[in-house]
Order: C-alpha cells, then sequence, then structure tokens
C-alpha cells in the first residue's frame, strides 16, 4: 500500500490519537520547525481553540507520521478539511515534504481559548515523544477552559485518559 507523511503538532501527536483515527499510522520520527510557531487560533467546530501552525515562529515541534494513502480521507473528516483547516504542503527537516492542516484565515480567532482536555491532548503528545522543556512550557502557559458540553467534555477526556496510559 502506497504511504504518505503527515506532520502532526496538535491533538494528533500521541501515537495512540492519531491511532484511533488513522488505523496505518506508524510514528516515523520527530522534527523541528524553527520558521514557525503554534498557535490555539483556529476556531473549532464546538467554537474553542484548535491548533494552527504559522510563519514566522520560534519554532513548533512535529511528529511525522506515514499513512496509508487509503486512509487519508478519514483524517479528513476527522480535522474537518475544507472547514477551516486547508491541506497544505511544508518540508520538514529530515523527512522532506509532509502533508499538514492548517487553518484558513476565514477560521483564525486570536482570543479563542482550547478547552482543557483538547489542551491536555497536546501536552500527553509533547511528553510522549519527549519535546523540549522550553517548548512544553510555552504550551503550558496557554489557560484553557472548561468544556460546557459535558457529553462532549466525558467523551474527550476518556481519550485524555487512554493517551495517559499509553505515556
Amino acid at each position: 500500500m502506497a504511504k504518505i507523511r503527515y506532520a502532526a503538532y496538535g491533538s494528533n501527536l500521541h501515537p495512540l490519537r492519531l491511532g484511533g483515527r488513522v488505523p496505518s499510522a506508524e510514528l516515523l520520527g520527530t522534527s523541528f520547525l524553527p520558521e514557525r510557531s503554534l498557535h490555539f487560533h483556529k476556531k473549532g467546530t464546538d467554537g474553542s481553540g484548535k491548533c494552527n501552525i504559522l510563519e514566522p515562529g520560534l519554532g513548533v515541534h512535529v511528529a511525522i507520521y506515514a499513512i496509508n494513502v487509503e486512509e487519508k480521507a478519514a483524517l479528513d473528516k476527522c480535522e474537518n478539511l475544507g472547514s477551516g483547516y486547508e491541506e497544505s504542503t511544508i518540508v520538514v527537516p529530515e523527512f522532506g515534504n509532509c502533508f499538514t492542516y492548517q487553518a484558513t484565515s476565514t477560521h483564525v480567532v486570536d482570543d479563542l481559548i482550547p478547552y482543557c482536555w483538547y489542551h491536555e491532548m497536546v501536552r500527553i503528545g509533547c511528553y510522549f515523544l519527549k519535546f523540549p522543556n522550553e517548548y512544553v512550557s510555552r504550551i503550558n502557559a496557554v489557560a484553557p477552559s472548561r468544556d460546557p458540553n459535558e457529553p462532549r467534555r466525558r467523551k474527550n477526556w476518556k481519550i485524555v485518559e487512554t493517551l495517559r496510559g499509553g505515556t
């Protein structure tokens, strides 16, 4: 089966999270994009802040995965491709061209706050991949908020607990 490389930087960092969405996902390694920065300003379908990467910046750590081409449509659906995120190709040191998702300008709102469960998914992925403390500190400095939707909150905290068990 043909494989493509995906650069994850947000809630898909942890292999258990991405594997739950794309079973073929194989972690190839990590890299650093020195010219980019991580923001929680992409307006998600739930109204909270989701991750986005922009130039210029202090640098973003990414996880590189190989996934089966046939499963990309499933990941596109999870990421709401075409409704806030667009696909882009980025050149990742040591890995070459990788696809990723970036927020469209229509879905960037600078004062958004991530929900606690989403923020924790990103943090757990960073810890699992052993990203530098200085980088994780920048993510920890983002103050998340409590998701007011109880069923969604419970569902996503279950995913967080699964990720915690896999670290």
